[in-house]
């Protein structure tokens, strides 16, 4: 996809497509370990056609299911249960034997995984490579439509570029409620308008490692989802490969709930298979790890496991037996936190941070331009003698900060209290009164 707002840069890779497959070999998979994923499926689904098993496990029915499907009647693992006759082997209604259900029932002790067909380890790191983020870059012009919806200081606007482009981390710290996640999904947007090629899992050394999560991930406009159409035409010749699915850049958000643990492969012990991490599934795209500092792993030791990635571009996950794999790490991670830096990590640290932003206070000029853009957006009705008193009142003589959420929150609360008074939202002196009565708590 063309993104209007970004400049590609000249590319030093070549832009990714899944190849195409016509038979069991181009898959990369042994024919047995496919046979064994077929019977899973029809051991837990029971009885369907050739074209719905080839979309399950997304593989081509022509040259690659139907080989699949042929090999185990010929080990009476599966029948044939009824035929349309002129549609085609496609059409037919396989079920399965009892000597399909004892091998299916070896299969699942071994893995539980019963999905798309998944990718060799190697094809997916090639593929990572050859979709870099690094073709895209911003300019000043790009920066004012993306961050348009915030009000901004212009130090802090110059600074923010330069950091989108660098692609590799970005460090935003300042008080709460200024705008340091607002300033990261407006990033999100801008990779969002790209898209790129994931597999739903991966092969590696006879484990399966999911990659493609439906929270995490959204398909992109033109993704095509294997259908009984595009796995079963025995005729199409150039066929994209079904194991992959077209999403638009992720932008994958983590907070409190993020352990060192989680930044690993997590292996399923019931199932047998593993879950991909945070970060690949976030490569090509963003990882914003917000409130950092606050999670139950300390800064430190969080940071350690980010040095290898944020210095080399590649990261190392290891398998439940030890073995470690190296991956691609191609993600602008984005720390977001409240709390000051000197708290958290030593210069040393910071030094491998490529860009420290820090999102302060508004100003007044800049707390009043945000006022008016929310006021006029929630339909209250501003008045800058309104905002003079709220000014005076409620901060300037409790020596209370200035905070840019402030005036989205405060004109909610003004919208509460008019409908429960059935009378139209204003701001008049009684009504901030109320509204910063109710929102305001003294610490």
């Amino acid at each position: 996809m063309t993104n209007p707002l970004a400049r590609p840069a000249p590319a030093s890779t070549t832009l990714f497509s899944p190849p195409q497959i016509n038979s069991v070999d181009d898959t990369g998979l042994s024919a047995l370990w496919l046979q064994d994923l077929t019977l899973k499926i029809l051991y837990s689904q029971g009885y369907m056609s050739g074209f719905k098993i080839a979309e399950l496990i997304a593989l081509p029915f022509a040259g690659v299911t139907d080989g699949i499907l042929e090999a185990l009647k010929r080990e009476k693992m599966l029948e044939v249960k009824s035929s349309q006759g002129g549609l085609g082997e496609g059409a037919y209604t396989y079920g399965i034997t009892g000597a399909g259900i004892t091998r299916a029932r070896e299969a699942l002790e071994r893995s539980q995984y019963a999905g798309p067909a998944p990718v060799p380890f190697e094809i997916y790191n090639e593929a990572i490579r050859r979709q870099k983020t690094g073709r895209m870059t911003v300019t000043s012009r790009t920066m004012r439509q993306l961050l348009s919806q915030l009000v901004l200081s212009e130090s802090t606007f110059q600074r923010l570029g330069p950091a989108l482009n660098s692609g590799t981390s970005i460090f935003m710290y300042g008080p709460p409620g200024n705008g340091k996640t607002s300033v990261a999904r407006a990033f999100g947007n801008l990779v969002l308008s790209q898209g790129m090629y994931i597999p739903y899992a991966l092969y590696l050394d006879g484990q399966v490692i999911k990659v493609y999560d439906q929270v995490s991930h959204r398909l992109a406009p033109d993704a095509e989802k294997p259908s009984a159409s595009s796995t079963g035409n025995l005729r199409t010749s150039q066929r994209r490969d079904p194991r992959w699915v077209k999403i638009r850049r992720p932008f994958i958000v983590v907070g409190g709930e993020l352990t060192l643990e989680g930044l690993d492969l997590v292996y399923d012990e019931v199932h047998k298979f593993y879950e991909a991490p945070f970060q690949v599934k976030a490569n090509g795209g963003i990882l914003l790890i917000d409130d950092f500092g606050r999670q139950q792993v300390r800064p430190r030791d969080l940071l350690n496991r980010w040095i290898v990635p944020l210095e080399n571009r590649v990261d190392f996950l290891t398998l439940h037996n030890g073995r470690k794999v190296e991956v691609p790490f191609d993600v602008l991670i984005v720390f977001s936190t409240n709390l000051p830096p000197k708290d958290l990590v030593d210069e040393a640290f910071l030094r491998r941070l490529r860009h420290k932003i820090e999102i302060g206070d508004p100003s007044y000029e800049e707390y009043r331009e945000i006022f008016k853009r929310v006021a006029q957006d929630k339909k209250v009705e501003y008045s800058d003698q309104g905002l003079a008193y709220l000014l005076q009142e409620w901060y300037i003589k409790r020596n209370r900060k200035l905070r840019a959420s402030h005036p989205r929150d405060l004109c909610d609360q003004i919208l509460d209290i008019a409908s429960y008074l059935a009378v139209p939202p204003t701001m008049s002196r009684d009504m901030l009164d109320r509204a910063a009565l109710a929102y305001f708590v003294d610490i």
